[in-house]
């Protein structure tokens, strides 16, 4: 076979799990998480990830490998999948990158930009700012230092907006211009097969559903009351479900209320995975799972 990497993207239950699990046995793969909530060891459930029937299956890597206290960015998601990749391919195997997260696949196809560290105390400044003065209002700030990132996020994107703002403070150069040069991607001069999951609507809608009943059942709300001091500024925050599962837990709120607001969240989440998915991976091989899967649709390149 011709191929040295495969991706597979796609919005949150649509089936991406599966999908990598009969290509890796197919072709002697190891699945490599390519989402940024599933990377948090104590939300195995409310971030699905592989159950130890999976992992006996065939083996996988950076699920559940870092804790939810931690900053973890994509800049230390390019590390550890590198760690990984060099791993995976010096025994012989193919790697398959398998998630949700955009910027994780950017890393892996595009390069990231080498931004320094950020030093702790310029850290704490700029969130000291950011809790003083909210972050409409730091965003309003960015946009004076930084237009073209400020244009790209959301004034109420917390950990984003700090984050550019951080960049900024700790550099004197903008977000924007360190983006413009990125670094050499990953799976650099590798042969790769792309794939994009796309179910339809009403399909992803209601697995979406079935997917927060099923949690529930398995431990969900646990998980979340578990993390109800987490800092909401830490991107394990903003795990699908969190919130309203902390205030179930807390008896502030049903059952039925939780899981309605939960189930918004997340399908309004999947619409915006697929919009940059439609904007940035137009170029990946896109099918709808309800109807074919990966190898059906690239039967020749995996002969």
């Amino acid at each position: 076979m011709g191929i040295d990497a495969i991706l597979i993207a796609g919005p949150t239950a649509s089936g991406k799990s599966a999908a990598a699990l009969a290509l890796a046995e197919r072709l002697n793969g190891v699945i490599v998480n390519a989402d940024s909530m599933q990377v948090y060891r104590e939300a195995p459930i409310l971030t699905a990830q592989p159950s130890a029937a999976d992992l006996a299956r065939v083996p996988h890597r950076l699920y559940g490998h870092v804790g939810a206290h931690e900053v973890y960015s994509v800049g230390r998601y390019s590390e550890d999948a590198a760690a990984a990749l060099a791993e995976i391919r010096g025994a012989g195997r193919i790697p398959i990158f398998v998630g949700g997260t955009g910027l994780y696949f950017a890393a892996l196809t595009e390069g990231l930009a080498a931004i320094p560290p950020i030093p702790a105390e310029t850290r704490a400044a700029a969130r000291a700012l950011a809790d003083a003065i909210g972050t409409p209002a730091l965003h309003a700030r960015l946009a004076a230092v930084d237009p073209l990132t400020a244009a790209r996020l959301r004034p109420s994107d917390s950990q984003r907006v700090l984050r550019a703002w951080e960049v900024f403070a700790a550099t004197g150069r903008p977000l924007a211009a360190w983006q413009a040069a990125p670094a050499a991607p990953l799976l650099k001069d590798l042969r790769i097969a792309g794939f994009v999951l796309d179910p339809p609507r009403p399909l992803l809608r209601a697995r979406i559903a079935e997917r927060f009943e099923a949690m529930l059942g398995a431990g969900g709300m646990a998980e979340a009351a578990a993390l109800s001091g987490i800092d909401p500024a830490l991107p394990a925050a903003k795990l699908l479900g969190l919130r309203p599962l902390q205030a179930l837990a807390a008896g502030a709120i049903s059952r039925e209320a939780a899981l309605e607001a939960a189930i918004t969240a997340t399908r309004q989440f999947a619409k915006r995975q697929m919009t940059w998915f439609r904007h940035r991976m137009p170029h990946y091989i896109w099918f709808d799972p309800a109807e074919s899967n990966i190898i059906t649709s690239y039967e020749d390149g995996f002969a």
